[in-house]
């Protein structure tokens, strides 16, 4: 018999914690003395649903005692949709602090977007500052200058959902760093106002379709770097060198070309001399003292040549005292 009652009890004990387990009826009682109206059926539905009722129950009770007026249907769709409930509650009470003027609607929908709603807010009420890499850009008188900004920007609610992000705005102004430094006369205009920059750039709407509104653009820092202009100049140069180097060697190449075919011409034209002395013996024209007298006078020439070209020992002799009566002077 005692084994019987301890059973039934024991069974009683489980059945309970089950019970309190499948039914938050601790969440329900809090919810209750915070002034959220919720039914315990309502709890048990979200169980049934796989929704975890204190996702949903402790953000309503925050957002009661704040003072908004949501509907529990609304933050279980928009948990069951994938959102962040505690965060878009967070968002809307820092809203209406702020006197933001934020629907639930409007909020849920950049929290599904996949943009921080809460984070929105809080660069709204208190702008951040983007830092640009180092931008690199070249005046017209072809020295580079390094130039470092820094954007001021708040979120603009109404463009986070389909606005660009910050890799846009950080785009569009190197864009417009860039340009306005290479309309610039001189460096030296760059570095005496650099100012100017943040003035032009800023004029030229670069927020157009972003999530953020620029309110400044300030110059962190300008360097000056390479000179672009004299390394391409340098560099065209020699490449002009190369080319004419080229053309050179062509012209050259041409020029023994056609150097050996002329002498090749000659080669052939001497070699039809024998040939016109035989046609002119035979027929005539050329008797055989004037082929004799001829061939005297070739031979005469050829021996004047050589003794020409030949240095008597003699006068090597006086050159060499020559030289050394130089040396000693």
């Amino acid at each position: 018999m005692e084994y019987l009652i301890l059973g039934l009890v024991a069974l009683v004990v489980l059945g309970v914690i089950l019970f309190l387990n499948f039914v938050p009826l601790g969440l329900w009682i809090t919810a209750f003395f915070s002034g959220v109206s919720i039914k315990i059926t309502t709890l048990v539905g979200m169980r049934l649903r796989r929704v975890r009722p204190r996702r949903i129950v402790n953000p309503m009770i925050k957002a009661t005692k704040a003072g908004l007026d949501l509907k529990i249907e609304n933050l279980e769709a928009h948990y069951l949709a994938g959102g962040n409930v505690n965060t878009l509650v967070d968002a809307l009470i820092a809203a209406q602090r702020a006197n933001i003027n934020l629907e639930f609607e409007q909020a849920a929908a950049i929290d599904l977007a996949g943009r921080d709603v809460l984070e929105a807010v809080q660069v709204s009420v208190n702008p951040k500052v983007i830092e640009t890499p180092n931008i690199s850009a070249v005046a017209q008188d072809g020295i580079e200058v390094i130039v470092k900004a820094k954007v001021t920007v708040r979120a603009n609610i109404d463009r986070l959902v389909g606005g660009a992000g910050e890799e846009t705005i950080i785009a569009r102004v190197g864009e417009g760093i860039v340009t306005t430094v290479g309309s610039a006369a001189s460096y030296k205009a760059v570095l005496e106002n650099p100012d100017s920059i943040s003035k032009v750039v800023l004029e030229k709407g670069l927020d157009s379709g972003t999530a953020y509104e620029i309110l400044s653009i300030d110059i962190a820092d300008v360097d000056v770097a390479r000179n672009i202009g004299a390394r391409l100049q340098t560099d065209q140069a020699e490449a002009d060198k190369k080319i004419a180097e080229a053309k050179a060697s062509e012209r050259r190449a041409m020029a023994m070309a056609q150097e050996q075919e002329m002498r090749a011409k000659v080669v052939e034209a001497e070699s039809q001399v024998p040939l016109a002395l035989a046609e002119a013996l035979k027929e005539g024209h050329l008797g055989v003292m004037d082929y004799y007298e001829m061939q005297n006078v070739l031979s005469d020439t050829s021996m004047r040549e050589a003794i020409s070209k030949a240095t008597d020992p003699k006068e090597k002799m006086i050159k060499k005292d020559s030289s050394r009566d130089k040396d000693k002077n």
